[in-house]
């Protein structure tokens, strides 16, 4: 079986209603994000920093930058669910964005910022009872999103690209 190397771990798969212990260890699973990354990233030089995961994909500097900027959004999007009746929240053109300047610079930026947003977004979704979890926001990309369902996501898009960086190369050898 080939593995589409733009998504390693397999595409999104949700779990319907889910109970509150396995939200809880999601939630676990996604505080240990962090410190993951830092393995997996602080033993590469700049020039395997700047070395595409894929041919024709991002460098693995532009996935750190990703991940940061998409789990800010991400954030956010979760405070407005939580605090108003269904909220739209629009997407961002990621690959535009990856194109930007800021997605040059050193990844110890984006590590730390990593760091203090899964911090503040671990902290409240331990504070959450279950019926939080069904609240929902309006996505541009998924339509409406439960936020249980939303907690998957953020999980499975952590994964998959820290599956990115840890197979680059490995593609297409064999």
């Amino acid at each position: 079986m080939t593995v589409n190397p733009s998504y390693p771990i397999g595409p999104f798969q949700a779990c319907e209603n889910p109970d509150l212990d396995v939200i809880h260890t999601w939630i676990s699973e996604i505080g240990k994000t962090p410190a993951m990354l830092r393995e997996v990233v602080g033993q590469l030089n700049d020039a395997e920093l700047d070395t595409p995961y894929r041919a024709g994909g991002w460098t693995v500097r532009q996935v750190v930058h990703h991940i940061a900027d998409n789990n800010m959004n991400a954030y956010f999007r979760f405070k407005r669910a939580l605090t108003e009746d269904c909220p739209h929240v629009s997407s961002y053109q990621q690959d535009k964005w990856a194109a930007l300047a800021d997605y040059m610079m050193p990844v110890d930026c984006s590590l730390s910022l990593i760091d203090a947003i899964y911090s503040r977004f671990v902290a409240l979704l331990r504070t959450l009872d279950h019926e939080d979890f069904h609240r929902t926001m309006n996505s541009e990309a998924f339509g409406i999103l439960r936020l249980d369902t939303a907690v998957q996501r953020f999980l499975w898009h952590d994964r998959h690209h820290l599956e990115q960086i840890r197979s680059r190369g490995s593609y297409g050898r064999g």
